[in-house]
């Protein structure tokens, strides 16, 4: 194996790995903001857990954060929870690096 193909090999191994981290970061962000956003609509136990695992669902619908965005957003505004856009995406924000942190840290 040449010096290219062995670089080639090791840059495609850590670019799958980065995606994967990505992944499961994000997966964790949204169980997390499931949780919190769980939590203002009132909900414990089972129902939050519940919730939570609806968030991650949704974002498989499409690429990007706009789904779970606007998951969260409607259920707000469906129950009269006051939570302005931008704190939402701050949430967002705050718990993809805690996730990332987490993960990072073999937790």
């Amino acid at each position: 194996m040449t010096t290219f193909d062995q670089r080639k090999e090791t840059f495609e191994k850590k670019f799958a790995h980065d995606e994967e981290l990505r992944f499961k970061a994000t997966a964790r962000r949204n169980k997390l903001l499931g949780l919190w956003a769980a939590e203002k609509l009132g909900l414990a136990g089972a129902d939050a857990e519940t919730y939570a695992k609806a968030v991650v669902v949704v974002d498989f619908e499409e690429a990007g954060d706009d789904d779970v965005f606007r998951k969260i957003r409607k259920d707000f505004d469906d129950k009269g929870v006051a939570v302005a856009d931008t704190e939402l995406r701050e949430k967002m924000v705050v718990l993809l690096e805690q996730a990332a942190a987490e993960i990072q840290a073999g937790r």
